[in-house]
């Protein structure tokens, strides 16, 4: 059981590491906070009550406080990130003594271990503002939504930003095909199918191929094609945690793992080629991801067929113009990765449309 009062979650500055200042005298108790840090990849400072050291009480990223030190710790400062950690479920005084020392969680173990592990993992993690995190699929077959998805990739790790391409269409060959690192080293898609609740973020990133200053997580060349949908969230969730910018490649079908990842969305671009036979199927795309993605928006692809523009595509799909990609941004030739040329068609296109959203992360 895990049950919060008033406060906000601490703040946490991007990057910093560190583990929370553990406060008890109850030996079991202690086993078992230590027995969570060490699975939560952190290596937390532990007292009988206050921290005679100035500011450790202050400057610790989280506080776990054992029911048993609750009187000990009473005339410490008020911070926020103080969780009241208890075994008895039935005890209703926890509650009066968590806010004695202003606690914004109170926690009942075993229940809350979960919890509190993803939550002791965030200040690990040094965990910030998460990613913002793109979508881009096509209106039909071969609208061209891989190759913007790696163009706008490429544009952001150009610019600086810690970025992460994922390849969410199994049956699409792999974007480290199109990137050329399908030899890179690192893991692919199968290897997280056995993943299950939190998947540590620094951990991820660091096993996957780095190709052109960016990560990408694409699939290998085996027969696995389908990853179960508790992972797909897990992994996600995993990027997203890292902050930057992730980018995805999704693709038109809407199964359980592609919802899992429309769920954490920020925005949805949908590539529609100008001619009416594309707009009427990216109708139906658009409203299947609409029942899950709040913010979807359309990629026009030129050439237009006569009596189209790309304002008459959107007003004809009812969804808000990013804007025309000449079609000259799709070259159909093998060749350097789409948007690897900075002054290009679609590398200018990545680069306008990143300058109107904000990539610091957090969402748009």
């Amino acid at each position: 059981m895990a049950g919060a009062i008033t406060h906000d979650r601490p703040p946490t500055a991007e990057g910093r590491q560190g583990g929370p200042l553990i406060v008890t005298e109850d030996v079991d108790l202690l086993d078992d906070l230590l027995r969570l840090c060490a699975a939560a990849g952190a290596r937390p400072e532990v007292h009988h009550g206050i921290p005679e050291r100035r500011g450790s009480w202050e400057a610790a990223p989280l506080v776990l406080v054992g029911d048993d030190a609750a009187s000990r710790v009473r005339g410490a400062a008020r911070r926020r990130g103080v969780v009241l950690v208890g075994r008895d479920q039935d005890d209703s005084g926890v509650w009066r003594r968590a806010v004695e020392i202003g606690a914004d969680h109170v926690l009942v173990l075993p229940d809350g271990e979960q919890w509190l592990v993803d939550r002791i993992a965030d200040v690990a993690e040094g965990v910030g503002r998460p990613a913002l995190t793109i979508g881009v699929l096509g209106g039909r077959g071969g609208a061209g939504a891989s190759t913007l998805a790696c163009a706008l990739a490429l544009t952001s790790a150009r610019e600086g930003k810690r970025t992460l391409l994922v390849d969410a269409d199994p049956l699409g060959g792999g974007l480290d095909v199109l990137l050329g690192g399908e030899t890179a080293e690192g893991l692919r898609w199968p290897a997280f199918a056995a993943s299950r609740g939190r998947v540590g973020g620094g951990a991820l990133e660091e096993s996957l191929p780095r190709l052109h200053a960016l990560r990408v997580l694409s699939w290998d060349r085996s027969d696995t094609v389908t990853v179960p949908p508790q992972a797909v969230r897990a992994v996600l969730a995993a990027a997203r945690r890292r902050g930057g910018v992730v980018v995805v490649d999704l693709p038109r079908r809407i199964d359980e793992g592609v919802a899992e990842i429309l769920a954490q969305l920020d925005m949805g671009l949908l590539v529609v080629p100008a001619d009416l036979r594309s707009v009427a199927a990216a109708g139906r795309v658009a409203s299947a991801v609409g029942m899950v993605l709040r913010d979807l928006r359309i990629v026009v692809r030129g050439p237009c067929a006569p009596g189209l523009d790309d304002r008459e595509v959107a007003r004809l799909l009812d969804l808000p113009l990013v804007g025309e990609l000449p079609a000259e941004s799709f070259p159909l030739d093998a060749g350097p990765p789409p948007g690897s040329a900075a002054k290009g068609p679609l590398a200018r296109f990545c680069a306008a449309f990143w300058k109107r959203v904000p990539i610091e992360g957090g969402g748009v």
